[in-house]
């Protein structure tokens, strides 16, 4: 049975006929070999009257807050349109047109996650990539810790951001805040730990080298084989309790100096093949939007994840360092993808 778009008068006569004679809306669109579905909008519509929503007036945009617009969106960076409009003091404009004015001047963005690269960043970053390309990455232990809330990843929304303006980059805090914080480290195949740091204690140089000895130094290093020992590089990033002098004196007494503490470049979290283990573990336990009542149950969550990441997963990410330091150096120290 053919399907046009819109009905004849003719048929549509037709239609309030048959009506009239008692037929069916089924019956009549076999009458006149039209769809069911197209018979019985014409039908629903004559009965509501035909009445056509009528839209407001909108409210014109004068040149004079184009440009209080303008320079709203440039000190309100990542706000929503409607805070937008308030600052300046303009009402009644539907979501709509306050889109499409500020495309011309605006875009919508995210909080970037990474800090822009300068050109000493980006030589240091380099200088790591010619140090490192002919290690033994299977010996290297990399480190990090994570953070984990009851709500999901820390992050800001998307938000208009005017042409021309980078996106601003929240403050990211590594320890501290509220949540549960994490250590743990892959090395080769194998992950170590996870290891929580006690609520309310903040890692500072005394405290960070006091967890290492509760933690990893007991529960993991010292049963390994001295050869082991002597081989592992220990990697950890430049949190300003990692690289002061006090845990450096401290991992050094550990046996933990010169080549077996590699050297970290600076603002380099996509060097580290840890942070892709981190992805993976908050993709699961805060998929679905999932929220968690308190932090021992967010804890838990973590530890069950971990256990679902197997050996080849580790592999697959620690053996992607060649690469990572082919990329930087391909990039001149610019940010690999990970």
């Amino acid at each position: 049975m053919g399907q046009k778009k819109d009905l004849t008068g003719s048929e549509k006569s037709k239609i309030v006929r048959y009506l009239a004679e008692g037929c069916s809306s089924l019956k009549i669109a076999k009458l006149l070999k039209r769809d069911h579905r197209t018979i019985k909008r014409f039908i629903q519509n004559s009965q509501q009257g035909g009445k056509k929503r009528v839209e407001k007036p909108r409210r014109k945009i004068t040149a004079h807050e184009l440009r209080k617009v303008k320079r709203a969106a440039a000190k309100m960076p990542l706000a929503t349109s409607l805070a937008i409009f308030q600052s300046c003091n303009i009402t009644g404009v539907p979501k709509s047109t306050r889109c499409a004015i500020l495309r011309d001047m605006a875009k919508v963005r995210k909080a970037e996650r990474r800090p822009p690269l300068n050109k000493t960043h980006k030589l240091k970053r380099q200088d790591w990539a010619k140090k490192y390309l002919k290690t033994d990455f299977s010996k290297v232990l990399w480190t990090d810790e994570m953070r984990v809330s009851l709500d999901g990843p820390d992050g800001w929304a998307r938000g208009w951001i005017g042409k021309g303006q980078r996106a601003p980059v929240p403050l990211r805090r590594q320890q501290g805040g509220g949540g549960v914080l994490v250590w743990a480290g892959i090395i080769k195949d194998e992950l170590v730990g996870l290891f929580r740091v006690e609520d309310g204690v903040k890692l500072n140089s005394q405290s960070y080298c006091q967890f290492l000895e509760d933690t990893f130094f007991k529960q993991w290093y010292r049963k390994k084989s001295a050869s082991f020992k002597k081989n592992m590089i220990f990697m950890q990033d430049n949190a300003p309790s990692h690289a002061s002098k006090y845990s450096t004196a401290w991992l050094a007494r550990k046996g933990i100096k010169e080549e077996k503490l590699m050297t970290w470049p600076p603002c380099s979290p996509d060097l580290n093949p840890i942070e892709n283990l981190w992805s993976i573990i908050k993709c699961e336990i805060y998929k679905e939007g999932k929220q968690y009542t308190s932090l021992n149950s967010v804890w838990e969550a973590v530890v069950a994840a971990a256990r679902n990441v197997d050996g080849e997963q580790i592999k697959t990410l620690t053996e992607s360092m060649d690469g990572r330091l082919l990329s930087v150096l391909a990039k001149k120290g610019g940010y690999i993808g990970r």
